[in-house]
């Protein structure tokens, strides 16, 4: 048997495997496969329609797919990595395989699954969107091949030269905000048309020039060309697929012999106690300064802040584009979205104890054990989390120009946040889950309990929605006045919610304890 069928099955019993005996975990997969079957069909049928626009058009929308693709390729597996035992050239370096013989079988690993089988069919939907004659569709079947080959040797040697610092904090740190950044580079060209600085056009077509030359380009206009130039093209194309894995295979021999540094001991350093100053000593001032610690050594909670700032920014930007200068909406709008995003780290607070949480439920007793732990992990995300609403409603009115809206719209943040941490304490206890080992900052969830993750996510933000709505409404329409109420109803909101929140979760504890002890 060869080493390419071995690990493609191995890969599919891996799959198979995880959908044994848990009913949560099979309709995660079924939920996946239906959204890779739709994205598969949507995206060949909009690839498809691309003949029915100017040549010159389709062209240029092609390059930019294929870039798309290429550039998700390189990026997206990098957040998975930890979930993907296949990633990790560490996991496999007991195989007795040679190095090129465990290249090939991570390339057959990484194109087997539902998602490569989307991206093959979406790319071949080129081949009726832009292919000219039957010159075209025939190279075009290499160059889709080609394309297809050069997103998988591209993620491959990304994933394995960076493999040693993914498992390092620092590592994961720095690939947490670089995932945020990349984002926000995608969503650039629809903010700059947004805000009327640029034809639409014009964008796609000097989008398309910059990239006529990288791998994808030659991809899309072999696709096009369908003559000699595109043989030629088409050549160039190998040789890049086949030098970045020559790359790769050189990279994979080097991690397979580098001593993992993610393994060393590190320093222990004394905290400052700062808490002690301001809280009386007892089982709220220890919850309280666990719970900072977690949210500044746990990459997931840096990766939140970071991301709720990004997010109002874009908000922001892109309303402001809008003709709403000038509007208390404009402010408002956005630091409510980010308050919730926000409140939304509170919605599986369980989560991050993992195994360990047997000892906060042996030392529970009471529902008010349990009380005083939510509200001093509350406390804790407060700390940070008031200050930086403040902070970006701050940036927000003055960027947009309405430094009045600065008090009744950080007020009203305040109050959506304490509305989020009541809904988090009732999701946290009702639809807990388990946190994986803290492989990278995008791991929400252990294998099998994504459905869960999402339940809890989204009820959280129709709990928090419908809550606030009676204090964010009035205000938009002009009754400043109501954000006076708003801190006070979230406190009440916050503490009536985790008061209720206790006694549910006292009496489920088991359950609760249980569904964040899955293993990872």
């Amino acid at each position: 048997m060869s080493t390419a069928l071995l690990f493609a099955r191995l890969k599919l019993r891996l799959v198979a495997g995880n959908l044994r005996g848990d009913l949560v975990r099979k309709l995660g997969f079924i939920f996946t496969l239906i959204a890779a079957v739709c994205v598969a069909g949507l995206g060949f049928l909009l690839m498809s329609l691309l003949r029915l626009a100017a040549p010159d058009i389709a062209l240029d929308l092609a390059v930019l797919a294929f870039a798309a693709y290429w550039i998700g390729w390189a990026v997206v597996p990098l957040l998975a990595f930890g979930l993907d035992d296949t990633l990790d050239p560490a996991r496999l370096s007991l195989f007795p395989l040679r190095t090129h013989q465990l290249a090939v079988g991570m390339f057959a690993a990484s194109a087997t699954g539902v998602w490569p089988a989307a991206t093959l069919v979406v790319t071949t939907g080129a081949l009726v969107g832009v292919a000219s004659g039957i010159g075209g569709v025939l190279i075009g079947i290499v160059a889709v091949c080609l394309q297809f080959a050069l997103c998988l040797v591209t993620s491959r040697l990304i994933t394995t030269a960076l493999s040693g610092a993914l498992r390092s904090r620092r590592g994961r740190d720095a690939l947490a905000v670089a995932a945020i950044f990349a984002i926000l580079l995608f969503q650039l060209p629809n903010l700059i048309a947004n805000r009327g600085l640029g034809d639409p056009l014009a964008l796609i077509r000097g989008s398309a020039e910059v990239l006529r030359w990288t791998p994808p380009g030659l991809a899309a206009h072999a696709i096009a060309d369908g003559g000699l130039v595109a043989l030629a093209e088409v050549l160039v194309l190998a040789v890049i697929v086949v030098a970045i894995g020559w790359l790769w295979i050189k990279a994979l021999g080097r991690a397979l012999v580098t001593t993992d540094a993610s393994t060393q001991a590190a320093s222990v350093r004394r905290s400052s106690g700062l808490v002690d100053r301001f809280l009386p000593d007892g089982p709220l001032a220890a919850v309280v300064t666990k719970e900072l610690k977690y949210i500044r050594r746990d990459p997931r909670f840096r990766v939140g802040w970071f991301a709720s700032i990004v997010v109002t920014a874009v908000i922001a930007f892109s309303t402001t584009g809008q003709n709403l200068e000038g509007s208390l909406p404009t402010v408002l709008g956005p630091a409510c979205l980010g308050a919730m995003m926000l409140a939304l780290q509170s919605c599986n607070a369980f989560g991050i104890d993992g195994r360990s949480l047997w000892m906060n439920a042996v030392a529970f007793g009471d529902e008010r054990g349990l009380r005083i732990d939510l509200t001093g992990r509350h406390l804790a995300g407060a700390l940070v989390a008031l200050p930086l609403l403040l902070l970006m409603v701050t940036a927000v009115a003055l960027f947009t120009g309405v430094p009045s809206a600065i008090v009744p719209a950080a007020l009203t943040a305040w109050g959506v946040y304490g509305i989020g941490l009541g809904v988090g304490s009732m999701t946290s206890v009702l639809l807990p889950y388990t946190v994986p080992d803290r492989l990278n900052a995008f791991t929400g969830a252990a294998p099998g309990q994504g459905g869960q993750a999402f339940a809890a996510s989204f009820g959280a933000m129709i709990g928090i929605v419908g809550l606030g709505l009676p204090l964010v409404l009035p205000v938009l329409l002009g009754l400043s006045w109501v954000s006076v109420l708003a801190l006070p109803y979230g406190v009440a909101v916050e503490y009536f919610g985790t008061r209720l929140a206790a006694r549910v979760g006292h009496a489920r504890m088991p359950e609760v304890l249980d569904a964040v002890s899955k293993p990872t």
